[in-house]
């Protein structure tokens, strides 16, 4: 993937340059047209810099000036001073705004810098201006053979962007710029080919900032992609269970999950007690979402045998242990298994969290009302 857009920036870098900058006469004879020529002619970018700052403060509003920007582009990448080429290329685009060189320069050294924050600003802009130019029509004086590498310009800059915001997402470190870079490129090109690529670390980033309910979408496109992983399972039959409603998605995705965790191979590098665990955890997971699904549909029956299931999978998991626990009170007690549902709810007591106080509730109600013993 890398030397692909490799070799799509080299293609971009080889085309005429988008804009359509008129040429400046120089007279060698004027101060400034001499400036003009010692700046085009030195090889030092220091000193060509310290030239090119010269003719802007002399002349400031020559028509040259654009010229001399873009000169400074270069010598400002090849020095490493990435800030410096992001702030000529605002001073150049606000001259020339229909020009996208000093947009991949600037994308480029957003890149450079390791900067989300700036590498979306400026791919948004490129892209924003590369989309311009694939909609203008050409002008009546305007090369035919030029207006096409133009377009074709802007069409592959457009197609850089997306990389540019994919893989800085990949590389940044922090959640929510991750988020940020990749919501941008789903939000501005849904169908790019980077996005699949891109969903388990999207959908993660969503869930390590919170934001589970856009993480449900990206995660089912991965799911109907067949690049599900059992995180993505369980987070989207949690969150369906949990909005009591879509309960055929609840047992599909719940399904997909114990058969994930059964069958898929254990990977190198991971011990076997890691593995089971891991296993574990999802298969008693998954049962526990089935389960707990058919005693919220009053389905005991189904609800009983799912729950059991999941049961001795889930130690070590007092949130997933005490709901199982709970709902399994439920069960048995809609089965008319009363001293079977007081053993559950009984279990679920000695379990602090939200279960706890409900369990002991009703515990307490049915020890009253069947003067059971215990």
């Amino acid at each position: 993937m890398r030397s692909c857009c490799v070799v799509l920036f080299l293609s971009l870098m080889a085309l005429p340059l988008f804009a359509q900058r008129q040429a400046v006469t120089i007279s060698a004879v004027t101060p400034e047209g001499q400036l003009l020529q010692q700046i085009r002619s030195e090889s030092d970018d220091a000193k060509k810099l310290a030239l090119a700052e010269q003719f802007l403060a002399q002349y400031p509003k020559h028509e040259g000036v654009p010229g001399v920007y873009t000169e400074m582009l270069a010598s400002w990448a090849k020095l490493g001073q990435f800030d410096k080429v992001m702030d000529t290329a605002e001073k150049l685009l606000a001259q020339e705004p229909a020009d996208l060189e000093p947009a991949l320069a600037a994308v480029k050294a957003a890149e450079a810098k390791k900067d989300p924050g700036a590498v979306r600003k400026w791919a948004v802009q490129a892209s924003d201006l590369a989309r311009k130019r694939v909609k203008a029509t050409k002008a009546p004086d305007e090369d035919d053979e030029l207006f096409k590498q133009r377009v074709d310009f802007a069409g592959q800059l457009d197609i850089y962007t997306e990389y540019a915001l994919y893989a800085t997402a990949l590389q940044t470190p922090e959640a929510a710029n991750k988020v940020a870079l990749l919501k941008a490129l789903e939000e501005r090109s849904p169908e790019s080919k980077y996005l699949p690529q891109a969903y388990g670390v999207y959908f993660m980033a969503l869930v390590q900032t919170g934001d589970v309910a856009s993480a449900v979408p990206v995660a089912e496109k991965a799911i109907a992609a067949g690049q599900a992983s059992e995180e993505m399972l369980a987070t989207v039959s949690d969150f369906y269970l949990r909005q009591n409603k879509e309960p055929e998605k609840v047992l599909g995705y719940s399904s997909k999950l114990v058969e994930m965790a059964n069958t898929r191979a254990k990977p190198d590098g991971v011990s076997d007690a890691d593995w089971q665990k891991r296993k574990n955890y999802f298969l008693g997971a998954g049962q526990w979402f089935t389960g707990a699904l058919y005693v919220s549909q009053s389905k005991f029956a189904e609800g009983d045998k799912a729950l059991r299931a999941a049961l001795p999978l889930l130690e070590g998991n007092d949130d997933l242990k005490a709901g199982a626990l709970y709902n399994l009170g439920i069960a048995n007690q809609g089965l008319k298994k009363y001293t079977e549902a007081m053993k559950f709810y009984e279990q679920c007591t000695a379990i602090q969290g939200p279960y706890q106080p409900l369990a002991a509730g009703v515990l307490k109600t049915l020890k009253a009302k069947y003067r059971v013993v215990q």
